[in-house]
């Protein structure tokens, strides 16, 4: 087999080697038409297909599903409109009135809404866990569990998730693993591979890389994604055929992109636990974190996120003002404040019980170089400390 790189660049590129495009068509069509009674009929049922309807599926979403599979080590895999349209759908396929879910304590804002304000309107119940102890979510299960939210390293104080012990329990448990994997990309881990059920990404960030798209992507078995592929014609999060060509283009820099996100994570995470003016930093890299034996073991490298805790609550306002290069924005390689950005999503003690303080301080570095990110971060500390505007 080809190395991780090499198919990120060629996964899914048309066999014709003549005089055919290099980039992928983008196939801008609504619907498709069919020679035959016999032909429409066949197109009309056939699972995750790009030929009938783009609802259904488009030419420009097979060919990056089939990339995303490939480099997640699935069997299969779907896009669509965002990552929470995969997530929403995912749980609504997979889940009934009555069911358990079993959730981390640390998770992104919108996953932690759909399982807090979302699944109980549907009669779906949910306990949320520590997720840096197994046996936390050993205890959580019940007989009606079905479904368990992993997300690793987490969003936004990446804590890390033991992929393998989780995975194992839940199985036995009868229970399906959906792991979120935005953070880490399949370039520094593989959650299939060490046991989980189903991966999903919001596609926007680290697969796309370029924040021109909103896309979301999901993989797993055929037998699972086909229960899932039913639900997403009902709930119609479908991906434009131009953002699906927009989300192919950014996967073939994909390990390139987080080479330098690693590098660059490192780098500040290390800078910034030094400095005075931060009380912790967040990073599964650091051999100072938690869980980094346990990163060690189920990633490859360690990203491009860091998250810091200032001294003085409300000073993390002060020190993402005094950066330059990092924007202030949703979304990787940009700086946000998580309590300020949950306000509208969670509630203050659902933010609250999440671990996310007002003093917390979320970094996503770019691939720009490494000095130019370290320097701008520790000059806005430095004039924190020193009490300069």
């Amino acid at each position: 087999m080809a190395g991780f790189s090499t198919r990120a660049v060629h996964g899914g590129a048309t066999a014709d080697r003549g005089d055919g495009p290099v980039a992928e068509p983008i196939v801008q069509s609504a619907t498709f038409s069919a020679a035959s009674e016999e032909e429409f009929a066949q197109i009309a049922l056939e699972r995750r297909g790009g030929r009938f309807y783009t609802r259904y599926g488009n030419p420009n979403h097979e060919k990056v599903a089939a990339v995303i599979a490939d480099l997640e080590a699935a069997e299969t895999a779907m896009v669509f409109a965002s990552g929470m349209a995969t997530a929403t759908t995912t749980a609504l396929a997979l889940l009934s009135s009555g069911d358990h879910v079993v959730a981390q304590r640390s998770t992104y804002a919108g996953t932690a809404s759909l399982v807090l304000n979302v699944l109980p309107r549907l009669g779906i119940t949910c306990t949320q866990v520590d997720q840096t102890d197994p046996r936390a979510f050993a205890d959580a299960f019940r007989p009606q569990t079905r479904l368990v939210l992993l997300e690793t390293p987490s969003n936004p104080l990446l804590e890390v998730t033991d992929l393998r012990a989780v995975s194992a329990l839940a199985r036995s448990a009868g229970a399906l693993t959906l792991a979120d994997n935005t953070f880490a990309s399949p370039v520094n881990s593989r959650p299939l591979e060490l046991g989980v059920d189903l991966v999903w990404h919001s596609s926007t960030k680290y697969l796309g890389g370029h924040s021109d798209l909103s896309a979301g992507a999901l993989a797993g078995s055929a037998e699972l994604l086909d229960r899932i592929w039913d639900t997403a014609l009902v709930t119609g999060a479908v991906l434009g055929p131009f953002d699906a060509w927009l989300l192919l283009r950014g996967i073939r820099t994909l390990p390139l992109r987080v080479r330098q996100h690693n590098a660059n994570g490192a780098a500040l995470a290390t800078a910034l636990e030094a400095h005075p003016a931060v009380r912790a930093v967040h990073y599964p890299g650091l051999p100072s974190h938690p869980q980094h034996a346990v990163a060690a073991t189920q990633m490859s490298g360690y990203g491009g996120v860091v998250s810091l805790e200032l001294a003085g609550g409300y000073a993390a306002e002060r020190f993402i003002s005094g950066l330059r290069l990092a924007r202030r924005a949703a979304s990787l390689a940009l700086v946000v404040h998580p309590v300020a950005m949950w306000a509208g999503t969670l509630e203050p003690g659902q933010i609250s019980s999440a671990g996310v303080s007002p003093g917390l301080v979320r970094l996503a570095a770019g691939i720009e170089d490494t000095q130019d990110l370290v320097e701008d971060a520790l000059r806005s500390l430095d004039a924190l400390h020193e009490g300069t505007p």
